[in-house]
Order: C-alpha cells, then sequence, then structure tokens
C-alpha cells in the first residue's frame, strides 16, 4: 500500500501538509492542494476516510437540495456546484426534492446528524426548521437562487424585479401595450418579483395592467405551450408575451407555430434565464441571461467559508448580475 510518504514525495510538499490538504482543504491553497490530490492520484493512495472524519468530525460532503433535477437552468447551477466543491476538496450529496418539504427535511438531517457538513438549498424554504440545534448555534446552510425574504443563512440571489422591468421595457421599446405574461409557480418569490417588475414598467410607460394577460406556469415547456393557446384565443391578443423561463418561452413559440401564426411577425416571445437551447430554438430566443454557473460555484464558496470560519456570516446577501439578450423573437408589433 502506496503511504502518505509517497504522496508528500511526488506533491514535493511535507507530510503535515498532505495530511492538512485531506483533512481541512480550505486551509491549504488551491494551487498546493492541487499538487497534493493530483499526486495521490497518481501514488493510488486511498487515506482511511473513516479515520479522518472521527478526528475532524468533519465529512467533506456538502447536500445540495434541487427541485427539479431535470430543469436545465438547475443542471447548470449543479455543474458549478460540482466544480467549485471538488476545487475545494468536498464531495455532494445531490438530492431531487421535488419541492417536497418532508423530503427536504429529511435530508437536512444528514447535516443534523452529522453524515454531512452542509447543505446548499436551491428553493425557497429552510429544511431545518424540524431540526433543534444548541442556542447560538450558526446553520450550516446556503440558500441559492430561490430564496427566502429573510433567509437565517447567507444567500445568493439576482435581482429578478430589475430583470424582469428590464425585459418588459424592451418590449415596450419596440412598441407592444398588449404584453402578457406566463408566470412560474404562484408559490414562488421569483414569481412575485418579476410579475412586480413587469408591472413596475407597465406603469412608468402609462400602459394599464390587464389581467388577462396574465397566465399561471409552472417553468415548464407543456406550461408555456397550454398558456401561449389561451392567450392567442383571446378577443384582443398580445402582441407579446414574457414567459418567466425559457422553457415556457419555448413551449409558447411552438404553440404559436401550430396556430399558422409567426414569431416575431405575429407576436414577440421572450423568456428568462438563456438556456443552451435559447440560442438555438427558432427563432432564436430574446432573454433574461443568468449566471448559473455562478450560483453554484458562489453557493458552496459561501459555504465554506461558513463551515470554516472565514467570514461570511449568515447576514451575507450576494447578488449576481443580469444581461438582457435580444435576439430575433421580439420585434416591433404588427
Amino acid at each position: 500500500m502506496t503511504n502518505i510518504r509517497k504522496v508528500a514525495e511526488l506533491a514535493g510538499v511535507s507530510v503535515a501538509t498532505v495530511s492538512r490538504a485531506l483533512k481541512s482543504p480550505g486551509i491549504v491553497a488551491p494551487s498546493t492542494r492541487a499538487k497534493v490530490l493530483e499526486a495521490v492520484s497518481a501514488a493510488g493512495y486511498r487515506p482511511n476516510l473513516m479515520a479522518v472524519q472521527f478526528r475532524s468530525q468533519r465529512t467533506h460532503n456538502l447536500v445540495v437540495l434541487v427541485p427539479a433535477i431535470a430543469n436545465v437552468f438547475f443542471a447548470r447551477v449543479i455543474s458549478g456546484i460540482q466544480a467549485a466543491a471538488q476545487q475545494q476538496g468536498y464531495g455532494v450529496l445531490l438530492c431531487n426534492t421535488l419541492g417536497e418539504e418532508e423530503m427536504e427535511e429529511r435530508y437536512a438531517g444528514l447535516v443534523a446528524t452529522r453524515q454531512a457538513d452542509g447543505l446548499i438549498q436551491l428553493r425557497a424554504y429552510d429544511p431545518f426548521r424540524s431540526h433543534v440545534f444548541p442556542a447560538g448555534t450558526v446553520l450550516p446552510m446556503v440558500n441559492a437562487c430561490e430564496v427566502l425574504d429573510d433567509a437565517p443563512c447567507p444567500s445568493v440571489k439576482l435581482d429578478n424585479r430589475a430583470a424582469a422591468r428590464t425585459l418588459t421595457e424592451h418590449l415596450i421599446g419596440l412598441g407592444h401595450r398588449r404584453i402578457a405574461m406566463i408566470q412560474g409557480s404562484r408559490r414562488s418569490p421569483l414569481t412575485r418579483d418579476r410579475m412586480a417588475g413587469y408591472r413596475d414598467a407597465l406603469e412608468a410607460a402609462g400602459v394599464a395592467f390587464d389581467d388577462q394577460l396574465v397566465c399561471p406556469g409552472n417553468f415548464t415547456l407543456g406550461a408555456g405551450f397550454d398558456a401561449a393557446g389561451g392567450l392567442m384565443a383571446l378577443d384582443n391578443p398580445p402582441t407579446a408575451i414574457f414567459c418567466e423561463s425559457d422553457e415556457m418561452a419555448i413551449g409558447a413559440m411552438q404553440r404559436i407555430k401550430r396556430l399558422g401564426l409567426s414569431v416575431p411577425g405575429d407576436v414577440s416571445v421572450a423568456g428568462f434565464d438563456d438556456i443552451a437551447f435559447s440560442s438555438y430554438s427558432d427563432p432564436p430566443l430574446t432573454t433574461i441571461a443568468q449566471p448559473a454557473e455562478a450560483f453554484g460555484s458562489q453557493a458552496v464558496t459561501m459555504l465554506i467559508d461558513l463551515l470554516e470560519g472565514r467570514g461570511a456570516t449568515p447576514a451575507a446577501r450576494v447578488v449576481l448580475p443580469y444581461r438582457l439578450v435580444v435576439r430575433s423573437s421580439t420585434a416591433p408589433p404588427p
């Protein structure tokens, strides 16, 4: 069996440094940690991880709660989480919870019972609400993407209200006044904030809000397809549709084309997220670009900083930038 001394020799560092890199990767420089991990792989070294965890009371595993793993946007967030965690010597336990509170609380129990070190929650729900911690305990969690209003932990979010206002202003600037919105889940703070931004832009432009132009959805292709059919059947249909996700926008465009109408000739369609399919849809989709991978990597960095006492606090709030991407699915009204 190859031992730790061989790893130290290959990496050009001390045995103590190898030990620190494996037990507490957060206190070792990234370049040094990378050399150690490379030497571990080259030497075929298999440290006794159970003994390491027993001594340090750390597992170097993070639980990630994902409400919909099939969602393309969340897939990109997970990619960012995986890359950042691996770089810092942590593993990821991925849980597709479907937004079920009981399941989320059960997985949070892995952290409460020290089977994992911390948790990243991608939905606006506190999965530790049924768990009891000693007084003064800092909740070992980061809330990202869909964020609780008063998150009891660090959070990473987008200014969804400002982003929705920017996209609605784009449609108004093209000359549209009948602008519909296909919403996400009514329970989601994303939906609330994007609706607020949409209404902000209408009010600023002196355009009356019409609740007939607002349709419920759930961020999926099917929801966009169904809602677009209802909107285009109105006596006075919209000339533009703002969908709260790209998947809904792509579904809406398919329904509009099946009705024999043109995008954007008869109706403009815009989305939100800038998933990879958006630039390849027919026509390419105007949307709000979110830095999905950055949500994941930022959440990991904040969580590990919190766990290792490097300055992150429960009050830490990070707001990531968005960008309006104008493509050919939007144009002036007919």
